[in-house]
């Protein structure tokens, strides 16, 4: 019943965000038509930098709200604190980065456009301040308000960008007159895709108005601190979680040798982890009911069982994911515009890097239940040593291919170290060889459709992927029924 819940939650909460990011990715073939990859280098760097101060900007008080909201019996307090503390320091951050904006914009080599400094600055003040009524929400087992508020982001945000780069150009050039002249600059460009998620990130701070109107003004000082010895760890395990995920993006112009065609190749970069957004949906929508559900089982005796089985379906699901969009890339890839597909050869890299990362959300339960965040911080480290390491050694021999080989095998090394650590702190019986044969069935199936019979018929293509995918299908339902598992799994 636990896990039916899980499944339930994972579907509510995924459907808004698998629809509306659908919707927003329809936005890159626009984008990818509008901008030359060196422009749209522009949008992948600097929401790369937006990631990364977002963990600091949060340092890991979301994940600490949801374990002492469960260790505290639903205290009134933890809600309230937690988002007083998260309300002080991104007003200050704000004021920090307004104050200093021409600085922080030379320094990342954007000196002539310090206005991108002040609404990054917003957008990350507005969303922090917004993470705690998201996650009570979460906690609360209400998936359709939460729903319901993405869905509303995520449209507000598509509907700017339609407005901002399609209506306006179009109506200014036949009517030059036109009233939209005074709120659109062809100048701006790429920033119109900034604005439009400031809009966004406001609209959902005023809809949120209900849930912040239920803080008891009273800062629990004990708890705070408590709460930040808990979360600070998860915030450095986090950084260097996000420096796995975006040190390619924002250091890329840097380590390609040729600087003519570094922000090309940026560019190139982002819109082809974008192509590998259906894993990501995936994953995000499992984390947002996962979180709250790890916790909850804590305390059940079964738990370790328990979680071995979300594990099970979880990687299932990812492979299925996998193969759908590996055996079907030729078709897949036509959604960015044709300067970008040449790189669609990192595209199953990044997918398989993406599965072995949710794989490490799935792992790291053992540390955050058992309340030794400490070793999330090790791992991550760990990881972003690795990530940092290879991509300056990779990136100028090989350019974004090095950078996607380089997440990879980061992700893959910091699940080993999770898995190893884990069994030693808190045991889980993981069905590593069913799952293993079931991944390796995977990457054969698409090398041998990829690289052995890659034939020039498009369409015996598209046969030979459906097939290959009834096969993996048909094997696993064969084997998880003789388990006894499937029916469960579904």
């Amino acid at each position: 019943m636990a896990i039916r819940n899980l499944v339930g939650q994972t579907a509510i909460y995924g459907l808004p965000t698998i629809i509306g990011r659908l919707l927003n990715y329809l936005l890159v073939p626009l984008y990818t038509r509008l901008f030359i990859p060196s422009e749209y280098g522009i949008v992948g760097e600097l929401y790369a930098w937006v990631a990364l101060v977002m963990v600091i900007a949060t340092y890991g008080m979301e994940t600490a709200f949801f374990r002492f909201v469960s260790k505290e019996k639903n205290n009134p307090n933890v809600f309230s604190t937690a988002v007083l503390m998260l309300l002080t320091t991104s007003i200050t951050l704000f004021s920090v980065a307004f104050l200093f904006r021409d600085t922080v914009a030379s320094a990342i080599g954007y000196a002539n456009h310090s206005e991108y400094i002040v609404w990054f600055a917003a957008i990350l003040a507005l969303d922090a301040i917004c993470m705690i009524p998201f996650a009570r929400l979460r906690n609360q087992e209400r998936p359709i308000r939460f729903a319901f508020l993405k869905t509303v982001n995520i449209a507000t945000n598509i509907g700017f960008n339609l407005f901002f780069l399609l209506l306006c150009p179009f109506v200014l050039k036949n009517n030059p007159d036109s009233i939209l002249q005074m709120v659109y600059r062809p100048e701006i460009g790429v920033g119109y895709i900034f604005i439009s998620n400031l809009l966004a990130s406001s609209l959902v701070a005023l809809l949120l108005l209900p849930e912040f109107l239920q803080i008891r003004f009273k800062f629990d000082q004990k708890l705070a601190k408590t709460m930040l010895i808990y979360a600070l760890p998860v915030m450095i395990w986090g950084m260097a979680g996000i420096l796995n995920e975006t040190f390619d993006r924002i250091f890329m112009k840097y380590l390609i040798v040729d600087k003519s065609i570094a922000m090309a190749q940026v560019g190139i970069y982002t819109a082809c982890y974008k192509v590998a957004i259906l894993m990501s949906l995936f994953i995000q929508a499992f984390r947002y009911a996962a979180d709250p559900f790890f916790f909850k089982q804590a305390e059940n005796p079964n738990a370790p069982e328990v979680y071995a089985k979300v594990m099970r379906y979880f990687v299932l699901a990812c492979l299925m994911i996998f193969l759908v969009c590996s055996l079907f890339l030729n078709d897949i890839i036509r959604f960015i515009g044709p300067e970008y597909r040449e790189g669609a050869v990192i595209v199953p890299i990044l997918l398989m890097a993406n599965l072995f990362l949710g794989v490490f959300y799935n792992l790291s339960v053992w540390y955050k239940i058992t309340d030794k965040t400490k070793y999330g911080a090790y791992i991550s480290f760990v990881g972003a040593v690795i990530t940092i390491s290879l991509n300056i050694l990779l990136v100028p021999i090989f350019g974004y291919i090095g950078a996607a080989w380089a997440t990879l095998i980061c992700y893959v090394t910091i699940v080993l170290i999770s898995y190893w650590l884990g069994q030693r702190h808190f045991p889980i019986p993981y069905p590593v060889k069913v799952l293993s044969l079931y991944t390796l069935g995977a990457l054969t199936l698409y090398i041998v459709h990829h690289y052995v019979l890659d034939f020039s018929n498009i369409w015996i293509n598209r046969g030979t992927a459906f097939v290959f995918i009834a096969c993996f299908m048909g094997i696993a339902w064969w084997n998880e029924r003789k388990l006894g598992q499937f029916k469960k799994m579904l």
